[in-house]
């Protein structure tokens, strides 16, 4: 059975765990633009989607959209999924934090 709306709500306020304003600094730094996949050699998925979760985060919960929860559908199951692929040490500054930090999420929180 798929998830509802609220519960997609609720498990991205979990797995999201940077506010707005934090995850935009961070999108601007170099080591954010260094992580992640890109089809054509231009910006990363987990950057780009990092740029939504930003838009997603200064909504109001009412003004969410089906696109909205789409995105958060898939931010939770990155999230989750990545988490499980962590390094056992050298966390700070890993390439995988990095990219978790790009999907709004810092492990280290």
């Amino acid at each position: 059975m798929a998830k509802s709306n609220e519960q997609v709500v609720e498990e991205f306020n979990e797995a999201v765990n940077m506010g707005a304003k934090e995850l935009e600094e961070w999108l601007q730094t170099d080591e954010s633009k260094s992580v992640g996949q890109s089809d054509d050699g231009g910006e990363s998925k987990g950057h780009e989607s990092g740029r939504r979760i930003v838009e997603i985060l200064e909504k109001n919960k009412g003004d969410y959209t089906e696109d909205d929860i789409d995105h958060m559908r898939r931010v939770v199951s990155y999230v989750h999924r990545h988490q499980a692929q962590g390094p056992s040490k050298d966390v700070e500054d890993s390439n995988w934090r990095y990219s978790l930090l790009n999907w709004g999420h810092d492990p280290l929180k």
